[in-house]
């Protein structure tokens, strides 16, 4: 992978990205996607941020070796606290983390957020942490999508502000998803329950407690908001 040709997982968020909008891509590594979004002249200005400094300084030396330091500004710092308001962003992208923690970065930088049109995320697990965020927060899903490559599933949820109510199995599997039903919807779920009658399984053989009973009470839960969606 590289600038030029993404990775299915991250042309499937550039897919989303609208022309000319300000990006901001938290969590940047490369800063492959800002990169490639700039190539292919879906948008002419953008931000990578990286926490980490190995990351920070492969960005760094793509955006110099691509020849975009013009365009792209490769900012080390937390989550959103890399966004000024005069950079009028309008985009967000946070790819390959998981949910929770994509949740926690937003709720952390929610005062950067005010001028945000966009929110595209990208987690690797636990998805629903980033449905439950936006259900509490004000920001309703306007797209999501699912895919596979190289043998792992990813899932990609775009937010627009706005109001939204979403069921148990609504946030757990996704509205759009769960509507769509696609085969590598089901390929997951089917997957997970698979996962969870063995853990269930095994917990049937253990000694019963309040712990133990606890845990099969949430499983049963799960698989039964599951096959509800399948």
């Amino acid at each position: 992978m590289n600038a030029k040709n993404l990775s299915e997982r991250l042309k499937t968020v550039a897919s989303f990205v609208e022309k000319n909008t300000i990006l901001a891509d938290i969590g940047s590594d490369h800063a492959y996607l800002p990169c490639y979004l700039v190539h292919t002249g879906i948008i002419t200005q953008g931000i990578a941020g990286e926490v980490v400094k190995g990351p920070f300084e492969s960005a760094l030396k793509q955006v110099r070796s691509e020849g975009l330091e013009k365009q792209i500004d490769v900012r080390f710092g937390n989550g959103l606290e890399v966004i000024e308001k005069t950079d009028n962003v309008q985009t967000i992208t946070i790819a390959g983390m998981g949910g929770p923690l994509i949740a926690s970065i937003l709720e952390a930088g929610k005062d950067k957020l005010d001028t945000i049109e966009t929110l595209i995320l990208q987690p690797n697990i636990h998805a629903k942490a980033i449905r439950e965020w936006a259900m509490k927060e004000n920001w309703k899903i306007v797209n999501e999508t699912i895919l596979e490559e190289h043998d792992k599933i990813y899932e990609v949820v775009v937010l627009q502000k706005g109001l939204m109510e979403l069921t148990e199995a609504e946030l757990l599997v996704g509205p759009f998803l769960m509507k769509e039903k696609s085969s590598v919807f089901q390929k997951k779920w089917s997957n997970e329950l698979s996962e969870w009658q063995r853990i269930m399984d095994q917990l049937n053989k253990t000694v019963e407690s309040k712990d133990v009973q606890q845990k099969k009470e949430e499983l049963e839960r799960k698989i039964a908001l599951v096959k509800e969606s399948l």
